[in-house]
């Protein structure tokens, strides 16, 4: 029938996507969800357009985990310009100030103990977060600036990787919040010439680096040879963010009960916490929290018949 919509796959597991410069995390999931002809998906987190690097997308069922995804540490290289500032905090922003630069590598480096551990910092106005309903950074286009309270975050390694004039590359380590470009523009007043982002790539997310991302490139050569399924083998399974976490192996009768909303109790679980569940096959089927009377409680489950 002509102009029938095309009908999509329910296809489930996790893509580590290498996100390339210019496309938003959005754009990102929804060429992708394309190429795999997807039913549904989700990302985790967002990447600046201007960002590029690893982007776990979720594909079907593996979006009932993005959440853990989301909440993950995350590293950083990024290339800083000492001595401009910008209306953005990067390169797409207006220049706000230009100041001579005649930084060492010593002076860097003693400046980083006060940007290293637990730190503060105030989410820049060209930020995704939302001031009385409206995102921030349509109030900074608009010419607004509103109060922004400061945000506790973790900076767990901070290193220079380089300094060549004016331009200081930096691998940073960090918690979910981290505003790179914050981190950038401090650390360029803590030095007295400003600075703003020049380049950043995202190295890792969570459990995931480059190592095993793919680019949009070798997607779409692989899909112009042989259409979507020419591209599943590059899915991980679902669980493969939570692989830390303990597992669980459920008989046919506790999945029915847990498939059912119930609490079970289950030889060695731990006193607590989540934990992964799975068949005697290995299959994965969804998480479940241990409650207070030492039962498993179901968290997310898959759509499995017990």
């Amino acid at each position: 029938m002509a102009g029938a919509k095309k009908q999509r796959r329910a296809i489930d597991g996790i893509l580590i996507f290498d996100k390339p410069l210019g496309m938003s995390s959005n754009q990102a999931l929804q060429k992708v969800r394309w190429l795999f002809n997807a039913n549904k998906g989700g990302h985790t987190g967002s990447l600046d357009p201007l960002a590029s690097g690893v982007l776990p997308l979720c594909l079907g069922e593996a979006t009932k985990f993005s959440q853990y995804l989301l909440d993950a540490d995350k590293a950083y290289i990024t290339e800083a310009r000492l001595g401009m500032t910008t209306t953005t905090g990067d390169a797409e922003g207006d220049v706000l100030e230009i100041k001579p630069v005649d930084i060492s590598l010593e002076q860097v480096q003693a400046r980083l103990p006060q940007f290293t551990g637990d730190i503060e910092q105030v989410p820049p106005m060209y930020s995704a977060l939302k001031h009385e309903g409206q995102p921030l950074y349509k109030l900074a286009r608009a010419g607004e600036t509103v109060e922004r309270k400061a945000r506790a975050v973790t900076i767990s390694q901070l290193t220079i990787l380089g300094l060549e004039g004016d331009r200081l590359q930096l691998e940073v380590h960090c918690s979910k919040g981290t505003y790179i470009r914050t981190l950038v523009e401090d650390l360029g007043a803590a030095l007295g010439c400003g600075a703003h982002v020049a380049s950043l790539r995202r190295s890792i997310a969570g459990p995931f680096d480059l190592s095993q991302s793919v680019t949009l490139k070798a997607l779409e050569a692989l899909h112009a040879e042989g259409g979507p399924e020419a591209l599943d083998h590059l899915l991980l399974p679902m669980d493969s963010g939570l692989e830390d976490w303990p597992v669980l192996e459920l008989t046919e009768q506790t999945a029915y009960y847990l498939n059912h909303g119930q609490a079970v109790r289950v030889p060695g679980s731990p006193a607590f916490g989540k934990v992964r569940l799975k068949d005697a096959e290995g299959r994965f089927l969804g998480i479940g929290e241990m409650t207070e009377d030492a039962r498993v409680a179901p968290k997310r489950l898959l759509r499995f018949n017990a």
